[in-house]
C-alpha cells in the first residue's frame, strides 16, 4: 500500500483533480490509499465566512454563495451530479447561522466550520475518480479511526487510534480506493477537531503508519524539498535524498513543503517519505529516509528561513548561579502555549524566537514579574540544515564571513548537539540578501571550489 496526499492546490480547480486521479489510477497496482486536503483557498474562506456571521443584520446565504459557487464551479466542469455536495453546503448554512443568532464563535464551532472544505473536496474527487472507472470511495478521517484530544484548532491523536485505523480501514472492500479527508478528526464525544493548518500532511503520516504502507507520497505544487525558498532563489535545486532528521529541521523551521508534525510518526516507523509534484508527476521528488549516506553534495542539505519573528530577551540577575530559574521561564511558555523556535542563554541572559502569529503579550507581562524583557520585531530567521553541520570544521565560520563580507549584523546563533542545524537571526530587512549570499556559499561556485579541493585532498592521500 501506498499512501498519496494531496494538498489544496493539487485540488484546487477542475483540471488539477484530472491530473490527481490520472496519478492515482497510474499506481493502482500500489493499492493507493488517498488522503486529501480542502480546495485551495477553501479553509480560509470558511474561516473568514464564520467571522463574518458574527456581525450584525448579516446574510448568511451569502456569506455561503462564494463558498457554494466555487465547488459548483468544479463539479460542472468535471460533468458531476451538480447536487454532490449540497448535503454539505446546507449544513454549513445551518452552522453559520447558529453564529449568527448567538453571535459567538467557539474554537470548536471554528473546527467544525473548516471541516466542510475536506469533506466537500473529498466527495468531489471521489466521485471523479469513480466517473473515471476507479472504484473509490470518499470517507470522512473521523469515521476511520482518527480519534483526537479537545485540544480544537492543534488537536492530537489518543493512544489507540493507530489500532483503530487500521480495524476501520480493513471493513472497507480490498478493490476500493479510499478517498479519505485530511485535516480534521473527532474527539471520543464525537466533536469534530482540526490537527492545524498543514494537518492533511499529517493525517497522511499517521495513516500511513497505521497501514504499515511501503511509501508515504506528499503530492504538492513543487518538485521536491529545494536547497532554498526558490522565491528567493529562482535556481534553487531539487534535493534528491535527505534523511528525517534534516527534513524535520527544514520543516520546522520555515521550508513550507511538509507540515513539521508530518516526519515525527513516520521516523519512528522507519516509512519512506516521497515528496512530488503534482504538476510534475514525471519528476523524482525528494526521498526522504531515516538514514542517508554521505556523498559529494555540498556541505548541507538546504537554506531555510523564517521571517515575522520577534526575539524576546530575558534577562536576570537571578539567574547567576541558580538553578530553576529557566523550569520557571519556560512554564511561562506552556501556560501562554507559545512554542519557542530558537534557544540562546548565557549566566544572566536567556534570549528565545517565536513567530508573531502569537500573541505574546501576556507572556511578557508576567516574565517581567521577575525579570528584564526586551521584545525586538523585525527579525528573521536563516538555518543551515544537514547532517554533519556540528562536525564539519569552518561551517560556522563560511556562515558568519559570507554575512559578515556583506555588512549583515548577526544578532543571535543556535547550534544544537544534534550536528543538524545552525541558526542565527537578523534583521529582517537583509534577509533576502542573506539567503542568496549563503545560498552561493554552499551551492554556487565557492561550494564547487570546496568540493574540487577536498576531492583532491582525498586523492593524495590514496596515493
Amino acid at each position: 500500500m501506498v499512501v498519496m496526499k494531496f494538498g489544496g492546490t493539487s485540488v484546487g480547480n477542475a483540471e488539477s483533480i484530472r491530473r490527481v486521479i490520472e496519478i492515482v489510477s497510474a499506481s493502482r497496482s500500489r493499492s493507493p490509499f488517498v488522503v486529501v486536503s480542502a480546495v485551495s483557498g477553501v479553509t480560509d474562506a470558511l474561516l473568514a465566512a464564520a467571522k463574518k456571521a458574527l456581525g450584525r443584520n448579516v446574510s448568511v446565504r451569502e456569506i455561503v454563495s462564494g463558498i457554494q459557487d466555487r465547488h459548483s464551479s468544479i463539479i460542472k466542469e468535471l460533468g458531476l451530479d451538480s447536487d454532490l455536495v449540497s448535503g454539505e453546503l446546507a449544513e454549513l448554512e445551518h452552522v453559520l447561522f447558529g453564529i449568527s443568532l448567538v453571535r459567538e464563535l467557539t474554537a470548536r464551532t471554528a473546527d467544525y466550520v473548516a471541516s466542510f472544505g475536506e469533506r466537500m473536496s473529498a466527495k468531489i474527487i471521489a466521485a471523479y475518480a469513480r466517473k473515471s472507472g476507479l472504484g473509490a470511495q470518499a470517507f470522512n478521517a473521523c469515521d476511520l479511526g482518527m480519534v483526537t484530544d479537545g485540544n480544537f484548532g492543534a488537536a492530537e491523536i489518543l493512544p489507540g487510534t493507530y489500532e483503530m485505523i487500521a480495524a476501520a480501514v480493513k471493513k472497507i472492500p480490498p478493490a476500493t480506493i479510499p478517498i479519505v479527508t485530511g485535516f480534521i478528526g473527532k474527539t471520543s464525544d464525537g466533536e469534530i477537531t482540526t490537527l492545524g493548518r498543514g494537518g492533511s500532511d499529517y493525517t497522511a503520516a499517521i495513516y500511513g503508519v497505521a497501514l504499515n504502507s511501503e511509501e508515504i507520497q506528499i503530492w504538492t505544487d513543487v518538485d521536491g524539498v529545494m536547497t532554498a525558498d526558490p522565491k528567493i532563489i529562482p535556481d534553487a535545486r531539487t534535493v534528491d535524498v535527505v534523511s528525517f532528521e534534516e527534513a524535520s529541521e527544514l520543516a520546522y523551521f520555515g521550508a513550507k513543503v511538509l507540515h513539521p508534525k508530518t516526519i515525527v510518526p513516520a521516523m519512528n516507523k522507519g516509512i519512506p517519505v516521497r515528496v512530488l509534484n503534482t504538476f510534475n508527476p514525471s519528476g523524482k521528488g525528494t526521498l526522504i529516509l531515516k538514514t542517508v549516506g554521505k556523498s559529494d553534495r555540498s556541505d548541507v542539505t538546504a537554506i531555510t528561513c523564517k521571517n515575522n519573528i520577534y526575539v524576546i530577551n530575558i534577562n536576570s540577575a537571578r539567574m547567576l548561579l541558580a538553578f530553576g530559574f529557566l523550569h520557571h521561564v519556560f512554564k511561562l511558555f506552556d501556560e501562554f502555549r507559545v512554542p519557542v523556535d530558537l534557544i540562546a542563554t548565557s549566566e544572566v541572559n536567556v534570549s528565545v524566537t517565536v513567530e508573531r502569529k502569537f500573541d505574546v503579550s501576556e507572556l511578557v507581562e508576567r516574565l517581567k514579574e521577575f525579570a528584564d524583557v526586551a521584545v525586538l520585531s523585525g527579525r528573521a530567521s536563516i538555518s543551515v540544515v544537514g547532517n554533519g553541520i556540528r562536525s564539519t570544521p569552518g561551517i560556522g565560520g563560511r556562515i558568519f564571513s559570507t554575512l559578515g563580507k556583506r555588512g549583515i549584523n548577526v544578532e543571535m546563533t543556535s547550534q544544537s548537539y544534534a550536528d543538524v542545524n545552525e541558526s542565527v537571526v537578523i534583521r529582517e530587512e537583509r534577509l533576502d540578501e542573506a539567503v542568496q549570499a549563503l545560498h552561493d556559499e554552499f551551492f554556487g561556485t565557492s561550494a564547487k571550489a570546496s568540493r574540487a579541493v577536498k576531492q583532491q585532498v582525498a586523492a593524495t592521500k590514496l596515493e
